[in-house]
This record gives C-alpha cells, structure tokens and sequence, in this order.
C-alpha cells in the first residue's frame, strides 16, 4: 500500500501543471519535514480538486491523510478505523456497492507528490529497505485519490467543523513495484500512478463509467519509474551520513532487482 510520501515542491509550482488553480488556504510548507511524509500520522497536505457543487474550478486546499466518512459527526468513534482509511483499493471503486469508495467515488482529487517510499523484504534480514521511487521526467507528479467532507462536533462546544480527508488510490502492483513491495498483508500493490494527461482527466468535472475504468486500469510502466534505496525512513535518529531521508543510501549485499 502507500503510506509514505514525499513532496519536496514549492506549492506554486503547481500552478505550472494547473495553470488556473485556485488556491483556498494560504499554504507555507516545511519542505524539509515534507521529505517525508507518514500517511499514520493524519497530517495535511495539499490536494487539489474540483469545486463542482460551487465554481467549477480545480482548487488547492489542505486536507487531512486517512478520510472521515460524512457521517461521522464524533471523532473519536472513528479512532480505531482510520488507518484503514489511507488507501482506497481501486477494485472496489466501482465495483464493491457497499463500500464507501463507491459512494465517495466521484469526490475525485489529486495528491501531489514528488515521490513515494515503499519497503522491500530480504530474506534473512532484520530490516527492511526502503525505496523511494518517482516518475522520470517530472519533479512533481499526483496521485489519484479521493476525499470526503464529515461535520465534526468540537468536543469542547459542540459546534460542528468540516473536516476534508483524502485516501490515496491503490492498484495491482507492476513488474518493479512488486519486487520492492514483497511482503506484509498487503503485498504486491502500489499507488495509482498516473502521467499528467491521466491526471488532468481524473479531476475533470465529470468521468463517464468507461473512462474511469480505464484510468483505474491503468499500469504505469516500470520503465516509466525512478527508484533508489534510502536510509531507514521510520526512525528520528539522524542517518550516519548526515544526508537527508530522501538521499541515494547503498545497503551492503542488497540482492538487485530485476530492472538493476
């Protein structure tokens, strides 16, 4: 799954890939904190979608990792079940009725990200080695994702807030990604990566039924993908070299990958 990100991109040079983007919060982002960034943490990150219900528009605002669904009105009855929120299977978009997705499936949006991390299993070690993989040829690039908008009672006054999250699409992994994400309950997926005519597509006012299958279908070549092993990410001890977590880090003895 997806649960680890980097944005290391000025907010306005979004404007450069959406010329017309609006944007609703006045954003100044710690981009060395953003390095990396912990989907478990439920920060806010900037996402962009569109305002079909007001202006039309694509907009830029901060919105919460990991949705609320609407109907929550009390947080902390959601407590336990938001981690599964992160992701959001694309199989069941469409497909599973029953699931949330489906009801919040055209409140698409886009996650901007200049790489995401994921962790690869060596038989016979103690630790995992962490990738962080990017699209080549593009500083920033978006995933897919979804959001959802619940009216949240202060607990204090009870007064309701609206809360934007947002879930990041998950898709069958290719050739390279499942090689590097080999292990755990989730093995074998890897985020919706989309090139930037797909991404544009996904926000547009309105996707017919056979045009989001086909963007959900879609397989970004392996070919298509930077990737490089970083130092340990989950930790807060510094790295022995003094590098940043998204710096070129070479384990001794790690068996390649079939694209090396």
């Amino acid at each position: 799954m997806c649960y680890d990100i980097s944005f290391k991109v000025e907010v306005r040079q979004l404007n450069e890939y959406f010329p017309d983007l609006v944007h609703d919060d006045q954003m100044s982002l710690n981009l060395d904190a953003a390095i990396h960034i912990m989907g478990h943490a439920f920060g806010n990150h900037p996402i962009i979608f569109r305002d079909i219900k007001g202006d039309g528009k694509l907009h830029l605002r901060l919105m919460e990792w990991g949705c609320i669904p609407f109907y929550i009105n009390d947080e902390s009855t959601f407590v336990k079940q938001r981690a599964s929120m992160l992701n959001a299977r694309s199989e069941r978009i469409l497909e599973d009725t029953k699931s949330y997705w489906y009801k919040i499936r055209n409140r698409r949006c886009l996650i901007p990200v200049s790489g995401i991390y994921e962790h690869r299993e060596i038989a016979g070690w103690k630790k995992k080695v962490p990738y962080l993989v990017s699209l080549k040829n593009q500083p920033a690039f978006f995933l897919p994702g979804l959001y959802s908008v619940a009216d949240i009672a202060d607990k204090e006054t009870g007064e309701l807030h609206k809360r934007y999250t947002f879930t990041i699409i998950t898709r069958p992994a290719n050739g390279l990604m499942k090689q590097i994400h080999n292990s755990g309950d989730n093995l074998g997926r890897m985020p919706l990566f989309l090139p930037i005519d797909l991404s544009k597509k996904w926000v547009e006012a309105e996707v017919n039924v056979e045009d989001y299958k086909i963007l959900l279908d879609f397989e970004m070549p392996s070919e298509s993908l930077n990737y490089k092993t970083v130092y340990t990410i989950r930790t807060n001890k510094l790295r022995p070299d003094n590098k940043t977590r998204d710096e070129a880090y070479e384990w001794e003895k790690l068996p390649v990958l079939s694209l090396d």
